[in-house]
């Protein structure tokens, strides 16, 4: 027999192997999976836990009034732009766009959008209450490790630094900041510090009686006379988020017993992702992780260098198109093009991959993590909008750093690779993130009586 054919029928038999049925139901491929989840510690029941790690119920009000909070212009001293902008139900709540765009938009989030961009893509807000840190550059840290555990402190850059610990959870310490992003929400005309945006935040919220209203429903000392502060804020904006935990996707149910709910190529796209392909080494679910898909740590994994040609922000490097991530924030060289590994929960819902957007399909993401090397020294960018189409930024001196889990090339075939992605794409897909489920949260109108936005559906 020639090798070829030596090969293919080695495959046909892995093939039966894998699909036999065994006494109790259940087939090798069922087994071999469900083992290797249990030694990463994936039991699939981290959504069942949130309660729990909350201590307590949703509040139902509060989480009513930070949604409306949430797609309300009232909070952008900029007048244009809010949490919906970059954040859209069409999207996961995540970006519309390959990196985002602030203020001075044109009203829509979608595809349309245009405006300055700024640096980087925003990340999908979903789950985001499950991890210990938020940004690419993870400049938003629970110190503890744990979201929920502030005892050690909250991590922010100055000026506020560890000054919002007292915050029960980081998320809800993480709602001071968005509002005094100047490129974000806030603009650039408005005078004074982060303090004094919020106090202007605060003025505007206070003198309109559909929120005194709202803000005393949800909390007893407004209702009885006292002034809607920042904390109140920050927690009803959280509050909102905490709604947002979806992670029941077919692998969780996999993982709790129902074997079926994964497809068999999902099936062996896990295997691959949990072993051969080397995606687990930094998309870890096990401590930390919250099985959320990442070790919520900075690595270098070689990402062409996209920069706008009209934007908000000044980039890195001597030709400004250079990004340097965790640098920008430790000021430690070491640490240039340095970003937190992506969470992959609810990929399938992303219009781009990377802290830049830099690829548009799936594919291309997962093909560049297997073969960095090759993947950047023959990007292009034509996939992009226009002004993101640009001479891309530098990349040998990225490639230079690049971590030393990705060094090595993985070569899978072309079945593995479709497994693969069919895997991450779907097997990790929680059908309540998608957009005609999510779009039902944006409010016809808001309580300030301001313009809404615009959300094109995909």
């Amino acid at each position: 027999m020639r090798p070829g054919a030596i090969a293919i029928f080695a495959a046909g038999i892995l093939t039966c192997l894998s699909s036999a049925v065994l006494a109790d139901g259940s087939t090798v491929l069922d087994d071999e999976l469900a083992h290797v989840l249990a030694a990463h510690g994936f039991t699939g029941r981290i959504e069942s836990t949130f309660h729990a790690k909350l201590g307590r119920p949703i509040d139902r009000k509060r989480a009513n009034l930070g949604r409306l909070l949430w797609f309300d212009i009232i909070g952008g001293l900029n007048d244009d732009n809010t949490c919906g902008g970059c954040h859209s139900p069409t999207h996961g709540f995540g970006d519309t766009q390959p990196i985002a765009i602030g203020i001075d938009n044109n009203f829509i989030v979608g595809p349309d959008r245009t405006g300055p961009r700024n640096q980087r893509r925003a990340p999908l807000a979903v789950n985001t209450a499950l991890y210990p840190t938020l940004m690419w550059n993870s400049r938003f840290a629970a110190l503890s490790g744990d979201p929920f555990d502030n005892r050690p402190g909250f991590q922010f850059p100055p000026p506020e630094a560890l000054s919002l610990s007292y915050q029960p959870q980081l998320l809800v310490a993480q709602a001071f900041i968005p509002p005094t992003e100047r490129v974000e929400v806030a603009g650039f005309d408005f005078p004074g510090d982060n303090y004094a945006i919020r106090a202007e935040v605060l003025r505007r919220l206070n003198a309109i009686d559909a929120y005194r209203k709202l803000f005393g429903q949800a909390f007893p000392e407004v209702s009885m006379g006292a002034p809607i502060t920042f904390d109140h804020f920050g927690q009803a904006i959280a509050e909102f988020e905490f709604t947002l935990v979806f992670a029941d996707a077919p692998l969780d149910r996999f993982a709790r017993g129902e074997r079926h709910a994964l497809t068999e190529s999902q099936k062996r796209g896990a295997l691959l992702f949990f072993g051969k392909a080397g995606c687990v080494q930094c998309h870890s679910v096990g401590g930390d992780s919250n099985e959320m898909f990442s070790d919520f740590q900075q690595h270098v994994i070689g990402v062409p260098q996209v920069a706008p040609s009209f934007g908000n922000v000044t980039f890195d490097g001597p030709n400004v198109n250079e990004d340097f991530g965790l640098e920008q924030v430790t000021g430690d060289p070491n640490d240039r093009y340095m970003f937190r590994t992506a969470p992959l929960r609810n990929s399938a819902v992303m219009p781009a991959f990377m802290h830049n957007g830099a690829f548009v399909h799936l594919e291309d993401a997962i093909r560049h993590h297997l073969d960095p090397y090759t993947s950047a020294r023959h990007y292009t960018p034509r996939d992009l909008p226009p002004d993101l189409q640009g001479p891309v930024g530098p990349i040998e001196p990225v490639l230079a750093h690049l971590d030393p889990l990705l060094q090595t090339p993985v070569q899978l075939s072309v079945e593995q690779f479709a497994s693969l992605v069919d895997f991450v794409r779907n097997g990790l897909l929680d059908p309540r993130v998608l957009p005609e489920r999510l779009k039902t949260l944006v409010p016809g109108n808001v309580p300030s009586g301001r313009p809404t936005l615009d959300f094109e559906l995909p």
